[in-house]
């Protein structure tokens, strides 16, 4: 071929593995190391090195959820799976590892919330792709899968009459051709008027599909490294081909150096599935035949750095500051074009105000964002310079496993944007930036918050960290603290975490207890949000330490006897008032308020006895009064003056048989009489249904204000069948 110092290689920056794919793999593979028995459904993501790789640390694939053993743990793989699989895991209590992308997540959720009598959907992607696959398993409405505009179009004048008033819904597939999408975009607005487009294609996608349409306009040849099963490999590879010669190639084997002959500029790009080794092997295998175009001391590792770096604009600048607007601070850099700093681009932290943190005159260091030769300007960034700088703290801390810390300046959907002192920035996923799953990321904006490094991709200077990491060493020292010293009866200070149908889950200080709905309240609760909310402080005492379970007590004794709503006391008629009454309603009237005074309280039977009378003044001899009363028996004064527990006591019933017989019951008042003078039809003509009034507890019986005849049902019930009730 000769030799030539012109031949460039350039590898798009944004090659190889998005973040959620860099994730996912992490995840299964620290899964891998803790837990026995694991299995995928089906491939996790489309790269066979990948899953070749997971396969020998002991993952294993199938695809039939019914032939996975009870004893598995499962990967839900990266592109999703139907809501069906979800539950059918959940039915058979069999663990699982959900690794679907956030992306993907998002588009479950919208086609979720369709509804099933007045949506239509339609998304455009891949029929039998996995992700299409699973994104159709969350839709109750009628569902469509279209490859291009042209079958949009076809499908939809075949239903065009029986979706007459229904709202036609456009959802894309995360790895969806954006050239395609924008056709769909315009189809639809000319086909129909009650429609809604969601822009469900993931970022990562258009990121890669962008660079690929630039990168291969300048290049001679383009290389795209993936699986051939990869969705969003293939759209790259049908972006590139229209603009230059390119090569599919799934990993070094079938690289073929006759395809670089006569090319001077090589580009590389790969999908979003593609780990980095397999994008090294390709370019080492590249390396001989590009040496042959290159002089021979020139060192290809060298070459490549270089390339990388010409297609980055970061380049580093030293340049004065000749002005200071409202809104950026004018810098000369020794260029043409004059070079401006955005306020939002001068400091991480911010509390810095750049209009008086620097001034005319002052030398600045900065790094090149952009340049646009067309209006002669460059913009510059001071703060990812200083963020530069400050690398080698990550580096430090991500090889020694050390905490830093640093303020959450931005939130997005991914996760959080941590700043350190020094002026890095951390992304900080959203499933490692708190405690639990599910808590609110806005509630971290602006926070101090404490971290460690798991990732960093030098070449990209892009670090990952974890909170959650940091929040679990402290909790399980804090747990190894309690559990040195607990024990039941211990009283804690505790915030409300969350709540169940069953119970609330308290932090006592680093280590969670749970309270059982039982243990609220006194009074039956059908949910734990009728006592407590989430964020409450309480009071809580241990109640048992089992298996490291720690169970809360939180209602106390004291509290049951209160007269509280839900809890009643219980006035008897003697307690009434100081002189003799024939029942209740002669005194009192419902809904009235009295005074009362708690003479007994039975914790056994949580009963609490109120007297209205203790608290009267005493008028005359209340045993003169009863004595007085001719028309009281004496069973009847016996049960005005004490209630039912001291009736037995006092008067036995053997005993008010010896003074009142029966043949003297008889005489006075003979069962049959009493029938007579009041049969159970009268009684309940007396008392009807419609009566709402409650009853009043007499002697231990429950009989209604308006019965008459008390002393006959009284001493029938009494004497004649003393198991045998009145209502």
């Amino acid at each position: 071929m000769g030799q030539r110092r012109d031949v460039k290689i350039i590898v798009a920056e944004h090659a190889g593995f998005c973040f959620g794919v860099e994730r996912a793999i992490d995840q299964i593979e620290e899964y891998l190391k803790t837990q026995p028995n694991v299995y995928a459904m089906g491939q996790v993501v489309h790269n066979n090195a990948v899953n070749e790789r997971l396969e020998g640390m002991g993952l294993h694939f199938e695809e039939d959820e019914t032939k996975i053993p009870d004893d598995a743990q499962v990967v839900l793989r990266t592109h999703g799976v139907p809501k069906r699989i979800y539950e059918y895991y959940d039915e058979r209590n069999i663990p699982y590892l959900d690794v679907a992308c956030p992306f993907v997540k998002r588009i479950h959720k919208i086609v979720e919330e369709l509804d099933p009598e007045t949506d239509i959907l339609i998304l455009a992607g891949t029929v039998g792709h996995a992700e299409v696959t699973g994104t159709l398993g969350f839709a109750s409405c009628p569902a469509y899968v279209v490859h291009d505009a042209g079958e949009l179009e076809t499908i939809y004048r075949e239903h065009e009459a029986e979706w007459a008033g229904k709202k036609i819904n456009l959802i894309a597939q995360t790895t969806y051709s954006l050239e395609e999408w924008d056709k769909c975009l315009t189809l639809i607005k000319l086909l129909c008027t009650n429609y809604s487009v969601f822009g469900t294609i993931c970022k990562a996608t258009e990121e890669r599909q962008h660079e690929a349409e630039v990168l291969s306009k300048q290049v001679n040849r383009m290389i795209v490294v993936g699986g051939r099963h990869s969705s969003n490999t293939v759209k790259l590879y049908d972006v590139c081909r229209k603009n230059c010669e390119t090569l599919l190639v799934q990993d070094a084997s079938e690289f073929d150096p006759a395809f670089l002959e006569g090319a001077d500029t090589i580009g590389v790009t790969a999908g979003a599935s593609t780990p980095s080794a397999t994008i090294k092997e390709v370019l080492e295998s590249m390396s001989e035949e590009v040496k042959t175009m290159t002089e021979e001391n020139e060192d290809f590792e060298a070459m490549l750095e270089e390339s990388l770096s010409n297609m980055s604009t970061d380049g580093r600048v030293e340049g004065t500051v000749v002005g200071i607007t409202s809104t950026e601070i004018q810098v000369d850099i020794g260029r043409k074009q004059t070079g401006y700093i955005k306020y939002d681009e001068y400091s991480y932290d911010p509390t810095v105000d750049p209009a008086t943190d620097v001034k005319v005159g002052d030398t600045i260091n900065c790094v090149i964002m952009k340049t646009n030769d067309a209006e002669g300007t460059i913009m510059l960034s001071k703060k990812r310079f200083d963020s530069a700088n400050a690398w080698s703290e990550l580096e430090t801390a991500a090889e020694e496993g050390t905490i830093i810390e640093g303020t959450v300046t931005d939130i997005n959907k991914g996760g959080v944007i941590a700043t350190t002192d020094k002026g890095s920035r951390v992304f900080i996923p959203g499933s490692l930036a708190t405690a639990s799953r599910g808590e609110p990321l806005e509630d971290l904006r602006n926070a101090r918050v404490r971290f460690k490094i798991i990732e960093l991709a030098k070449p990209r200077k892009r670090a990952v960290g974890s909170i959650r990491d940091v929040l679990k060493e402290e909790r399980k020292a804090a747990r190894e603290k309690f559990w040195e010293t607990a024990e039941e009866g211990q009283t804690f200070t505790g915030v409300v975490k969350s709540l169940t149908s069953y119970g609330a889950f308290v932090d006592i200080g680093g280590i969670d207890g749970m309270i059982h709905i039982s243990e609220l309240s006194w009074k039956r609760i059908k949910h734990p949000s009728e006592v407590l909310n989430v964020g409450d402080t309480v009071e809580v005492y241990i109640k048992s330490l089992e298996n490291e379970r720690i169970s809360l007590g939180y209602k106390k004794d004291e509290d049951n006897a209160n007269i509280i709503p839900g809890i009643d006391g219980l006035i008897h008629i003697s307690q009434i008032a100081n002189k003799r009454i024939e029942k209740p309603d002669d005194v009192l009237k419902k809904g009235q308020v009295v005074t009362c005074q708690i003479t007994d309280i039975d914790y056994d039977k949580k009963r609490v006895s109120l007297s209205i009378r203790a608290l009267l003044d005493d008028e005359e001899d209340l045993t003169d009064i009863l004595e007085t009363e001719e028309e009281a028996p004496a069973a009847e004064e016996a049960v005005e003056e004490a209630p039912v527990e001291e009736d037995v006591e006092e008067a036995p019933a053997e005993e008010v048989v010896e003074e009142a017989p029966a043949e003297e019951a008889v005489e006075e008042a003979p069962a049959e009489e009493a029938v007579e003078e009041a049969p159970a039809e009268e009684v309940v003509e007396e008392a009807p249904a419609e009566d709402t009034r409650p009853p009043t507890v007499v002697g231990g019986l429950f009989l209604w204000y308006n019965t008459s005849r008390l002393l006959y049902v009284w001493r029938y019930c009494f004497c004649a069948n003393r198991s045998r009730s009145f209502l």
